[in-house]
This record gives C-alpha cells, sequence and structure tokens, in this order.
C-alpha cells in the first residue's frame, strides 16, 4: 500500500498534524504564534549547514532550532530587549545566514521552493518512519509533561510555588517544538509550518471544554485538512503543502459562520 506515493504523502500528513496539534494548543494558549515562526526560519539555516557538512537534514535542523531556542532564554535573561524584539532578531537573522550560505553552495542545485514550502508527495518510507517514531516521542514527552506544561501556561507563579520548574518546562516545550519543526519542514515547509500548528488549535478552540478536548480535536482537523489539502492539490493540481493550509484556513472560516460552536476554551 505504500508503494503509492499519494499514500506515502497521506500517512506522512497525518502523522505530523497528530503531534502537531497538542503543541499547537500550547502556543495559541501562551500567545507564542512568532515563537513558532523564528524556529520555523531557523531551520532553513539547519538546512543550509546540513547541505554544507553533508549531515543529516533532520538532525541539523532540530540542532540548530534548539540552540536558537537556548540563545533566546539567555537573552532574555539580560532584559535588554523584550521577547518579541529578540525573536525578530533571531528569525530574520537565522533566515537570512541560510539564504547566505545556500548562495555560496554553488556545486549543489539547491531547490529552495521544496524546503521553503515542503514537498510532501516525495516522501519516503524511511521518512515515514521517521514521522511516526518521532511523534510517538513528542506525544508521550506531552502526556508525561501535560500537568506541569499547563500549570505553566496558566501561571508560572502558582506552579512554581507548587514545586514545578516553569523555566524547565518551558525548555522542553522548546525542544519539541524544534524536533516538531525538523520532522514537519518536507511536509508543509519552512514558511507554513507555523500554521499547521496553529490554525487547526485555533479552531479547536471554538469547541473544546477541556484542553485535553481541544487537543485532540486540534489534531484531528490537522488530520482532516491534510486529507483534504492532498486531495484537492490531486485534483486541481496545486502545491500540495500550501494546499494543506488553505484546506486548514477553510475549515477555520467555517467555524466561524453564525450556526458555528461559540468559543468554550478561553
Amino acid at each position: 500500500m505504500l508503494d503509492d506515493f499519494f499514500i506515502r504523502a497521506l500517512v506522512a500528513g497525518i502523522g505530523v498534524a497528530l503531534m502537531a496539534g497538542p503543541l499547537g494548543c500550547f502556543i495559541v494558549w501562551r500567545k507564542m504564534a512568532y515563537f513558532g515562526d523564528t524556529m520555523a526560519h531557523s531551520a532553513l539555516l539547519g538546512v543550509a549547514l546540513s547541505l554544507l557538512f553533508t549531515v543529516n537534514l533532520t538532525l541539523s535542523v532540530f540542532i540548530v532550532a534548539t540552540i536558537v531556542s537556548v540563545m533566546l532564554i539567555l537573552l532574555e535573561r539580560r532584559r535588554a530587549l523584550s521577547t518579541d524584539s529578540l525573536l525578530g532578531i533571531l528569525a530574520h537573522s537565522t533566515l537570512a545566514v541560510g539564504l547566505v550560505i545556500v548562495s555560496f553552495l554553488t556545486w549543489l542545485r539547491v531547490d529552495l521552493i521544496s524546503f521553503l514550502f515542503g514537498d510532501i508527495l516525495s516522501v519516503t518510507r524511511s521518512d515515514i518512519a521517521v514521522i511516526w517514531l518521532g511523534g510517538l516521542v513528542v506525544v508521550a514527552a506531552v502526556i508525561g509533561l501535560w500537568r506541569p506544561l499547563l500549570a505553566a501556561t496558566v501561571s508560572p507563579e502558582i506552579a512554581q510555588a507548587e514545586g514545578m520548574r516553569p523555566e524547565g518546562v518551558r525548555f522542553v516545550f522548546m525542544l519539541l517544538m524544534a524536533l516538531v519543526i525538523a520532522i514537519a519542514m518536507k511536509i508543509v515547509g519552512i514558511m507554513l509550518i507555523t500554521s499547521l500548528l496553529i490554525v487547526p488549535a485555533a479552531t479547536a478552540r471554538r469547541f473544546a471544554r477541556t484542553p485535553e478536548m481541544m487537543a485532540v480535536l486540534a489534531s484531528l482537523i490537522g488530520a482532516a485538512s491534510v486529507a483534504m489539502g492532498l486531495y484537492s492539490s490531486l485534483y486541481y493540481d496545486t502545491p500540495s503543502g500550501p494546499s494543506i493550509v488553505v484546506a486548514a484556513m477553510l475549515i477555520f472560516l467555517v467555524t466561524l459562520l453564525p450556526f458555528g460552536a461559540r468559543s468554550r476554551l478561553q
């Protein structure tokens, strides 16, 4: 069954959607959309270094995204600039450095479009294995850290008073984000990863009565977006990555219609 390129794309995309859903909820709750963009932009630097040193692409992107997370934490402690300014500097700097490095790789033919907007139709069986194994790690980590993650999201001060370590939990969350971005990059691309994280979670928020329900709904909506996007891409001959994001957007817009559910989870 996995010999068919469309089935492989569908299995891979659903795997990414299932692990992106819970993390997307925390991005929405924490109002960290710009952080997601920063992590995604840094992925291009990871791509450039992977090509330059001939190392595994997913590993390179994960390492670079992790380094960017550590830099953000260290710079925040200096309190020289606001967090959004630091995120802007890191996002555009890593993106620019990545593009400059790629421009020097004249001996390689680099398809930047596939990195920027994804190439899900070219996923292999090994890609699927990485996506689903990585997804299991992410989902297991989120389940194991659900209570401290949720507590630190609601109130870091209360979480600290209860003996939790909100800063440590935040760093683990950043690591999970780095892993998801490294894995998902081939599916929807660097420029669209944040959309796949945020849009299904924002849609699920309108229907969920509990945080747990929102996480599950976000994963299911993301999976539905992947299926709709891939089938529309096949039928209309449109780019697959952007088609998935457009499908997610359309689902969100439908929920805004008068008959849509009112927001349950604030």
